[in-house]
């Protein structure tokens, strides 16, 4: 079945495997580039590549030289991208990333701050090309404005993706950032309508999915979840179960793209019940990712026992940018290199072989 052809509501598939985001801090200047184009389109194999993270605003660029969606240079740097895959015969979505409280005021441009749904640092340090690794800076809580407005970034973001030439967005209300950081009971300390109850937690990301889907169209709306994930110092919490199902029902109810729910157990993370996963599966009408762990044959086995309708794979499209025709000719795998996941230029980016077709 993951060879099989799928229909992402409106988006034609040519197989049911997809390219995770994979954050690869290649965007000098926080611009898409040439290079970039080059490793996409060489992965325009997989069914649908969901890119690296990138940000809707100047002050979710919490990481050395992640890209942006929100001025012109940027948009232009991603329809060189985009051509690039559909010249190849893939699709691409842009997984919108907001980074939140997750940065550093030194990866940020002028007049950007850290924010976040409430005050204080994540905690451990970050990356910066000036100063090394370094703590991440304080974020300040949000006012009601700054919501509003990061809601106007997101929509905005939404309509330049469009404009950029993607099939569509993805909403990164995982890994602990900006989304997820109100989602969480560990990190949203607020008391208003934006936190201190599971539905006021939820009310932010459904906010920005109903906003973005009267933007471009629910069909071209894709969501990103990790509950039970610890990244970025989230974690489980009261009622988490209860509270993503609340929420995955009403995103079933807008019509979104997909909901692309990921299990950090591979990593070490808590794994996310089998209980759990089964239930957002059913209470979204429409098509289910499942990420987190996967190989050809786990990938098979959870879509024949109709777990998911795609299957997203990571770190394997890092060094195998032929993964598809890989996995179905039953090739071997190149190993990635950890030490060039972050580093710029093209080594360990767009220098892994590509097998020959047997």
């Amino acid at each position: 079945m993951l060879f099989d052809t799928f229909s992402l509501r409106a988006t034609s598939l040519a197989n049911r495997a997809v390219m995770s985001p994979l954050t690869r801090t290649r965007a000098i200047g926080n611009i898409p580039n040439s290079l970039m184009a080059t490793y996409y389109a060489q992965r325009a194999g997989a069914g649908l590549i969901v890119t690296e993270g990138t940000s809707p605003s100047p002050n979710g660029l919490g990481y050395a030289r992640i890209p942006g969606l929100f001025d012109d240079a940027q948009v232009q740097g991603w329809k060189e991208v985009t051509d690039a895959v559909h010249a190849n015969g893939g699709k691409i979505v842009v997984q919108l990333m907001h980074t939140g409280r997750v940065g550093q005021q030194a990866n940020l441009p002028s007049g950007a701050e850290v924010l976040g749904p409430s005050a204080g640092a994540c905690p451990g340090e970050i990356w910066t090309d000036g100063q090394g690794s370094v703590p991440h800076t304080p974020a300040r809580a949000m006012t009601s404005a700054d919501i509003a407005g990061t809601i106007d970034e997101y929509v905005a973001a939404a309509r330049l993706a469009i404009a950029a030439g993607f099939d569509g967005i993805e909403l990164h209300a995982a890994n602990g950032y900006l989304l997820e950081q109100f989602l969480n009971a560990n990190v949203n300390q607020r008391t208003d309508g934006y936190g201190g109850t599971p539905d006021a937690r939820n009310r932010l990301v459904l906010e920005v999915a109903r906003a973005t889907a009267a933007a471009i169209g629910a069909a071209r709306v894709g969501i990103r979840l990790s509950p039970h994930g610890a990244f970025n110092a989230t974690g489980s919490f009261d009622g988490v179960d209860e509270q993503y199902l609340a929420l995955v029902k009403a995103l079933s109810a807008l019509g979104l793209m997909y909901v692309h729910l990921l299990d950090h157990s591979a990593m070490g993370a808590p794994a996310v019940p089998a209980s759990l996963k089964a239930s957002l599966r059913a209470a979204f009408d429409g098509p289910f990712i499942l990420a987190g762990g996967f190989d050809k044959a786990s990938a098979e086995q959870a879509l024949a026992a109709g777990q998911a309708d795609l299957i997203a794979f990571g770190r394997a499209f890092l060094a195998n940018p032929d993964l598809p025709a890989r996995l179905r000719e039953n090739a071997p795998l190149n190993d990635p290199d950890p030490g060039t996941f972050y580093t710029p230029g093209e080594k360990g980016y767009t220098d892994y072989p590509v097998a020959t077709a047997g």
